[in-house]
């Protein structure tokens, strides 16, 4: 059973307002979130370590969500950890359960229900949360967002024999809900405010490949269009009953999914007084402006080392192992984090794409670009100095890995850089003393945030 704080214990707190202590504080049960507490009990096995979460559930993938949506898995199937683990590791746990307020200068946490946290150590790996465009009609029944597996089963109840769904947004989440509601037969419009798909995360070339998959699969596409309205239906206006695009064009549907990306949850940090710019500022242990208060994942803007500056980073490779660095240092342990960069590894149409790093480099002197492109195969690197600082991978990916393993360690490539775009590129390509440390570490993909 999973150790937690009891009705009763709650219902005292929020009558005496007493505060329950808690040397490492989490809020966050996501991958940040378990990441820090992974760390946290490696160097201290006994040290109270609570997590809280608004969401009632056990953490688990995020980026599986589309799965549960098409019935490819179940909830159980998509725990990242199995039965017993918050037990094993000690771990307090109140999910369901939301924090309202911090007193950084008391070091207390207040919950919805006037229960009081009291930390030495506190974690925010809150994630983030839907953007919301500015679209009249929003507030219409059978208008989803798709982040959390909560949306998912909201949505799979919502759908019936011969609904059609508006995706608004063509980047990863638009893609992976519309991936889903295409196994499930569901007529699918896309509609998206730039003039290609996964505009964020592909170059030109690559986005091409996937609208073509895209409208194979029979998904309609508005490219370089707005959504202005949600309208009603002409019998009931409190449900959606189609969309009013900027262009005039009504498009008739009885769901709309709003996939335009995700927004950094920082509104506890800036209420609480912590600096807040995109996402909140930690440094490269992710300690926030205020000492024993960390961040990580998707809520911190931290550093990319590609673009060599602070960022919001949301993928989950990131948000688990920026989580591992500040549960070390939170447990004294100093861990110096070297940074992330976007990354995104994703398999939807028929289509495997690996991406990371500047995909579209600016025009300046020191940058170069490789392709090679077989049709349904492409491949690109971009290089700075001779040093890889990004790369697209659609069709055939196995390489990918060394590619990016390249990129991360940033090593210079000037002596075998024709090679990284030949479709018989491997370790054998490398200089030998290069060969021998990547054989030592075998090279793996991290898992982007829409990994399938």
């Amino acid at each position: 059973m999973t150790p937690s704080i009891s009705g009763r214990q709650r219902q005292r707190g929020a009558r005496t307002r007493t505060a329950v202590r808690s040397r490492y504080l989490i809020i966050g049960n996501s991958a940040g979130g378990i990441g820090a507490a992974e760390a946290i009990r490696e160097v201290d096995s006994e040290g109270r370590l609570t997590i809280i979460s608004d969401e009632p559930y056990p953490a688990y993938s995020r980026p599986r969500i589309s799965d549960y949506l098409a019935g490819l898995c179940t909830q159980e199937k998509m725990a990242i950890r199995p039965p017993g683990f918050y037990t094993r590791l000690a771990i307090e746990t109140l999910l369901g359960r939301k924090v309202v307020r911090l007193d950084l200068g008391r070091r207390l946490a207040e919950l919805d229900d006037g229960a009081r946290i009291a930390w030495e150590r506190l974690l925010l790996a809150t994630g983030g949360a839907p953007a919301l465009p500015p679209i009249a009609g929003l507030d219409r029944e059978g208008v989803f967002t798709f982040t959390t597996i909560e949306d998912a089963r909201r949505l799979k109840e919502a759908l019936r024999p011969g609904s059609r769904v508006v995706v608004v947004g063509a980047g990863l989440i638009g893609l992976s809900v519309s991936h889903a509601l295409v196994h499930l037969r569901v007529p699918v419009t896309m509609v998206e405010v730039l003039d290609r798909v996964l505009a964020s995360a592909l170059d030109r070339e690559a986005s091409a490949l996937v609208e073509r998959a895209l409208r194979e699969a029979g998904v309609r596409l508005e490219l370089g269009q707005t959504v202005r309205e949600v309208l009603g239906r002409p019998d009931d206006e409190r449900r959606v009953g189609g969309v009013l695009l900027g262009s005039g064009t009504r498009i008739p549907c009885d769901l709309v999914v709003v996939a335009a990306g995700v927004r950094p949850r920082a509104e506890l940090a800036a209420a609480s007084g912590l600096a807040v710019n995109r996402g909140v500022l930690v440094d490269r242990r992710l300690v926030t402006s205020h000492p024993g208060v960390y961040a990580c994942g998707d809520v911190a803007e931290g550093y990319d080392f590609v673009h060599r500056d602070q960022r919001v980073i949301p993928i989950w490779p990131n948000a688990y192992m920026s989580g591992r660095a500040a549960g070390f240092n939170m447990a004294g342990v100093e861990t110096f984090y070297h940074g992330a960069t976007g990354m995104n590894a994703l398999s939807y149409f028929g289509l495997a794409i690996v991406a990371a790093g500047l995909v579209e480099p600016p025009e300046e002197p020191g940058y170069e670009t490789l392709t090679a492109d077989d049709g349904d195969r492409y491949r690109k690197v971009v290089l700075r100095d001779n040093r890889v600082v990004g790369l697209v991978f659609v069709g055939d990916i196995a390489r990918s890995g060394i590619v990016f393993g390249l990129m991360r360690d940033g090593i210079d490539v000037g002596s075998f850089r024709e090679a990284l775009v030949s479709e018989r590129f491997g370790l054998v390509w490398l200089p030998e003393e290069l060969r021998r440390e990547r054989l030592a570490v075998p090279e793996a993909i991290p898992a982007g945030s829409a990994v399938r």
